[in-house]
């Protein structure tokens, strides 16, 4: 007799990190999966898209949740995630990252009774003033198994009093990803269609809220793409929130600068290993620039992934008036760091330690 487990996502990160898992869980023989969709990124650039190229199961349900501010968000994702965990009786329920289909799933799940799972814990900005800092930190306390992606994530779960038996270091299941999909994203025709060059453009994604919802911190950014964009075409991937923002707040991205609604994984990983520079501030396109082997700024004070700037592949750089100056330093004489990614972020071997792992534990092991 096989046991469920309930796996929640909701939004673009959290489709490609269960992509893997969730075919290798509905290989074994001991579970059955039951996939939820909150509905937290409904836009078919943000969802259906990955559900399409990663041959994603259709969710056995779909909440709707959409976009609010954060409490009436995830306090609507509870009430639905809560109905649907006590209708189906999971044995484990899974959740992804630091979102708030993340912190949702780990509020609903644990006041029912229920064993939590967190892929992707441990990763810490030691910046409170980020939602999705709350997100993980809550979790991770929330959680019966926790899987690391990299030894500094699962020593900062020791270090905050969590028990090591609860606690394994797997390796980051996005980096199981991108070795699984680089073979077909190379065969990409995005870079034909947009009609650029490898090596150079800039590609850049903007979306986090200290950056969009500061008309300050906006305009330095939109100030600093028109400074770069004459020497190196900017291929500027615009996420909803940030074109909402540009919108309300009246600031033009001028200069040789393209917009582009975001892109498919396979596409953005295409745009990615063929830019001359990335400059972001997501966490999952620094390390994917990291995977690359592509210099990367990542528009922030702190990052939850050190690794990357251990390694000379990110800088951390702050939105300023010296932006643009900045940049463009950083373009015409981009820093080449250590070629090392495997031995961070597992190998590509998370993906079946982490199903072997959840084997053992609904067989009692």
């Amino acid at each position: 007799m096989t046991k469920k487990i309930l796996t929640i996502v909701g939004t673009r990160p959290q489709f490609i990190k269960t992509a893997l898992v969730s075919k290798l869980l509905r290989k074994s023989t001991k579970i059955t999966e039951v996939l939820v969709h909150t509905g937290q990124h409904y836009d078919d650039n943000l969802s259906k898209i990955f559900f399409r190229e990663m041959e994603l199961p259709e969710p056995d349900y779909n909440l709707n949740t959409g976009s609010g501010s954060h409490g009436e968000q995830t306090g609507a994702m509870l009430i639905m995630l809560e109905k649907v965990i006590m209708k189906e009786k999971p044995a484990l329920v899974l959740v992804y990252g630091d979102t708030n289909s993340t912190l949702a799933g780990a509020l609903a799940t644990v006041k029912l009774g229920i064993p939590l799972v967190h892929v992707e814990a441990g990763p810490r900005s030691f910046n409170r003033l980020m939602p999705e800092e709350i997100n993980r930190i809550t979790t991770d306390h929330l959680s019966s198994l926790l899987f690391a992606p990299t030894a500094q994530s699962a020593l900062n779960l020791y270090r905050e009093g969590i028990p090591a038996a609860r606690v394994f270091y797997t390796g980051d299941v996005m980096y199981d990803t991108f070795l699984h999909y680089s073979p077909r994203a190379e065969q990409s025709n995005i870079l034909e269609r947009l009609g650029i060059k490898k090596k150079h453009y800039v590609l850049v994604t903007i979306h986090r809220a200290e950056n969009t919802d500061n008309n300050m911190c906006l305009r330095y950014i939109a100030d600093a793409l028109k400074e770069l964009s004459p020497k190196f075409p900017v291929i500027a991937a615009l996420h909803p929130r940030t074109q909402a923002a540009l919108a309300i707040n009246e600031i033009q991205l001028e200069g040789n600068i393209w917009t582009i609604s975001p892109p498919g994984y396979l596409d953005m990983n295409k745009l990615e290993k063929n830019a001359r520079l990335i400059i972001t501030d997501s966490g999952g396109v620094q390390r994917e620039a990291f995977f690359h082997r592509v210099p990367c700024i990542t528009l922030r004070a702190e990052t939850e992934w050190p690794e990357t700037v251990k390694c000379g592949w990110t800088r951390l750089l702050s939105p300023g008036p010296d932006l643009g100056a900045l940049l463009k330093k950083e373009v015409y004489c981009p820093e080449q760091g250590s070629p090392v990614s495997g031995m961070f972020f597992g190998y590509g071997k998370a993906v079946p330690r982490i199903v072997k792992r959840l084997d053992e534990y609904i067989s009692g092991k």
